[in-house]
């Protein structure tokens, strides 16, 4: 029967009452009270909470790795950034090439030389390296390990994350160069030997930013992201892989934005829809691992200050959330490659939040809100009805090759552009305390962002990253 779900895709309805008690436990009330304002595309009511529930519960391995992008396209003063970054406290480093989705519109040169350089002299025993979905994910993999053998460090003991995600640069770059079958049936193949090395890491990865950034709710970006990772799960299974080596290297990267509770909310029903997932295949549950990327959609051109409140919103929603990783988006990323002062100002926003608040000491920050575990509980209900829809047409990729997603994204980008222009949805230093206009300069390296690729095997429709604020129009 589970084998059955994985390939027919038969996934059963979930009512919010199950995911309420999935985040709460059992005992949980249920006694309805007067409506409380929705959240985006969430209806919940309150209920009176169990106050017989311990108010903070410890969570194993409280804390994050503070994550520090390294996307410039000059290999020598990415490597110079990386240095510093880890010099001043950052414990993480996520390589972004050129042409990922999720680059917008620099990236480091795809190239294994590239990365030699930008790595260069970097303690990679001593940091968490991970590597953002890009179109050659697959080959990266061959060149970290390479770069490990010459550098004669042990892959096995080291925090790594491979960044493959077909349905990410599908979405983000609108191209595929194989076609999905060809994808579909190449990939358990061809990763059978890394998982023959024992190396402990995320390999396959589910990337919502795509979706998020493009402008889709938050319960489309995790449906996706859910899709997504059951997808990887199909692959083996019709490869007759054993499902149990894959899980745990599955991991996942999604935006949070400065709505805090919303995105905390976010954080939390990623680990359980996963878990439910794997229950609902018969496959043991493995520990969910989330990397967190402060939102570029939320980001605006004008009063480019504004931006570090509101990366430092999202941070805080991360990592109360639960987040393994982080990443804050240093706050001129509008104008262009980000300085180093902004890339400062973003490592420090976490190091604030971790040394200085004491946030990453706390086991549970969000145990015992009643709200948030409402707000959680819809969105994994709302969630789950778009992964049921997704896997209703066929698949992620499926999906996205007929465009089907692509069309409920852009209805909901539309929403939020209808909201902004209604003076409904208000942005600080835009739309509200207006300040500066889009023209105002903001110190930026000197480079060009660059187009995404063009060249593919099989197409859909893109969905690149927008942000809000260049919705307003004239």
């Amino acid at each position: 029967m589970e084998a059955a779900i994985i390939n027919t895709g038969s996934f059963p309805p979930i009512g919010r009452s199950q995911w309420l008690e999935s985040v709460r436990g059992p005992t949980a009330a249920h006694t309805e009270a007067p409506a409380v304002p929705s959240y985006a595309d969430l209806q919940f009511e309150s209920v009176r909470q169990d106050r017989s529930r311990p108010g903070l519960m410890s969570r194993a391995g409280a804390g994050w790795t503070v994550v520090q992008r390294v996307d410039d396209s000059d290999a020598k003063r990415a490597n110079a950034q990386a240095q510093e970054d880890i010099a001043n406290g950052a414990t993480g480093l996520a390589i972004v090439f050129e042409d990922a989705p999720n680059a917008f519109g620099f990236g480091l040169p795809a190239k294994p030389e590239a990365l030699a350089a930008a790595l260069h002299n970097i303690p990679l025993n001593r940091i968490y390296l991970r590597i953002d979905v890009h179109p050659s994910s697959r080959a990266s993999v061959d060149w970290i390990v390479e770069l490990m053998r010459r550098k004669k460090v042990d892959p096995t003991r080291l925090g790594l994350s491979f960044g493959i995600d077909p349905a990410a640069i599908f979405a983000g770059n609108g191209s595929l160069r194989m076609s999905i079958e060809a994808l579909q049936a190449s990939m358990p193949q061809s990763l059978a030997h890394f998982f023959g090395m024992g190396i402990p890491a995320v390999l396959l990865e589910a990337d919502g930013r795509v979706f998020h950034n493009a402008g889709a709710t938050e319960a489309q970006e995790l449906g996706a992201m859910l899709a997504s990772a059951v997808s990887h799960l199909r692959m083996f299974q019709e490869a007759r892989q054993p499902l149990v080596y894959a899980t745990p290297h599955i991991g996942f990267a999604l935006s949070v934005d400065q709505d805090q509770f919303l995105s905390v909310a976010k954080v939390r029903a990623l680990r359980k829809l996963w878990s439910k997932a794997q229950e609902a295949c018969g496959i043991p549950p493995s520990p969910t691992k989330v990397h967190v990327e402060t939102s570029y959609r939320m980001m605006s051109a004008r009063a480019v200050e504004t931006n570090i409140l509101r990366s430092t919103l999202a941070a805080f929603a991360a990592a109360a959330g639960g987040a393994d990783t982080i990443s804050v988006l240093p706050h001129t990323l509008p104008h262009g490659l980000p300085e180093a002062k902004a890339r400062r100002l973003a490592r420090n926003a976490q190091l604030i939040l971790a040394n200085e608040t004491n946030l990453s000491l706390l086991g549970d920050p969000q145990t015992g809100s009643e709200d948030l575990d409402i707000l959680t509980a819809s969105l994994c209900e709302a969630a789950w009805e778009e992964f049921r829809q997704i896997e209703a047409e066929g698949g992620l990729l499926a999906s996205l090759a007929a465009g089907r997603l692509q069309k409920r994204v852009v209805e909901a980008r539309e929403r939020r552009a209808q909201r902004l222009r209604e003076d409904r949805l208000k942005i600080v230093g835009t739309t509200l305390h207006a300040q500066g206009t889009d023209e105002d300069a903001a110190p930026t390296l000197s480079t060009e962002r660059r187009n995404p690729p063009s060249d593919g095997v099989v197409f859909c429709e893109k969905l690149p990253p927008i942000r809000l604020d260049s919705l307003l129009g004239d």
